[in-house]
């Protein structure tokens, strides 16, 4: 049991190292890319594809996939994490983690030392989070020490703007429709292909993100249909560890001697009452 459950955890692993989100594909392409920052700041008619430097970070916290987008273009260092659409205010440790790491590679690649007495130059962050969900009464801005600290003035500090659905016809806004009419198409058709084939269609259809679906469709059909696969992985691992861990319940249970089997099926309605004969006759063998 075990060692299937080490290879459904490896599965997942590997399936999180061979794909991006679609998040990621879509921003990867420096065309979009330029024209998600273009979206951050219209003022500056200076950025270039050439201009910007991709340092999104893979896997920045655990093994698990993160919607997370980092990249540098004039002395910037942008930041984007998707909270996707259930919220939490968790994804400000995301922000801070995320922007040390960026931080540490970045002076690592421009062979800067931290402890010498020079003054290492640093390009300004600057962090957004993009919101997939309804607005409600959200703040457009959230920081560490409101969140977690009572907004006490607090050493360390961590502020991200939070975007959200607007009227507008940029990248950013598209995608955020994109991930709404995914979520509108998996409420009708639950989380199968016809959910991400309808989604690609409705959104070309409606001139939303367009141009990349056309481009690589077959890729986002790929991409959306291993989080499912991913998703079923997962919580056959977690039913597994749940159903080995009451295995192990029982045990003990039978072992003390003072419940019959009828009541421990009571008490763990997981286990069959085969089940438990099976551990009785298990425990008996090593008695």
């Amino acid at each position: 049991m075990m060692q299937k459950n080490i290879e459904q955890m490896q599965e997942v692993k590997a399936k999180r190292t061979a794909k991006n989100s679609v998040f990621i594909d879509l921003f990867q392409n420096k065309g979009y890319l330029l024209k998600l920052y273009q979206t951050l700041h219209p003022e500056d008619i200076t950025a270039t594809e050439d201009s910007l430097t991709n340092v999104t970070i893979e896997n920045v916290l655990t093994d698990n996939l993160y919607n997370d987008l980092g990249f540098i273009v004039n002395n910037k260092l942008m930041v984007l994490v998707e909270a996707q659409t259930t919220w939490t205010v968790n994804i400000l440790v995301r922000a801070l983690l995320y922007i040390a790491q960026s931080y540490h590679e970045y002076f690592q690649r421009t062979s800067q030392n931290l402890y010498q007495s020079r003054k290492v130059k640093m390009p300004k962050p600057e962090l957004y989070v993009i919101f997939t969900g309804n607005k409600g009464k959200m703040r457009d801005i959230i920081s560490l020490s409101e969140e977690f600290f009572h907004d006490e003035n607090i050493d360390v500090e961590i502020r991200a703007k939070v975007i959200y659905e607007s009227g507008k016809d940029d990248i950013i806004n598209q995608y955020i429709l994109f991930c709404k009419v995914f979520n509108e198409q998996t409420g009708l058709h639950g989380m199968t292909q016809m959910a991400v084939t309808e989604t690609i269609r409705i959104c070309k259809d409606r001139n939303v993100l367009r141009e990349y679906l056309v481009e690589r469709e077959k890729e986002v059909v790929t991409i959306m249909m291993s989080l499912f696969d991913e998703e079923q992985i997962i919580k056959s691992f977690l039913k597994s560890e749940r159903h080995d861990a009451d295995r192990k319940t029982a045990e003990r249970m039978i072992k003390d001697g003072e419940m019959s089997l009828e009541k421990i099926a009571h008490y763990i309605p997981s286990l069959s009452m085969e089940e438990l004969k099976e551990i009785e006759a298990e425990v008996t063998q090593l008695v």
